[in-house]
């Protein structure tokens, strides 16, 4: 499988799977957790998250 980032075959390095699924079949797939973490920088997925909110906040 492909690095879903970079393209690179995952299995060369040391590699985390994303599943979004209950079963756990991988929907994504990076090299290692640098790409996971470029990934989410490009795509801008963390605009707009918070970990903890309050309405008074």
């Amino acid at each position: 499988m492909d690095c879903t980032y970079c393209g690179c075959a995952v299995e060369a390095h040391d590699p985390v799977y994303l599943s979004t699924t209950p079963d756990g079949d991988p929907a994504s797939q990076f090299c290692n957790y640098g790409c996971l973490a470029a990934h989410v920088d490009a795509a801008d997925l963390a605009t707009g998250t918070a970990c903890n909110w309050s309405p008074a906040e």
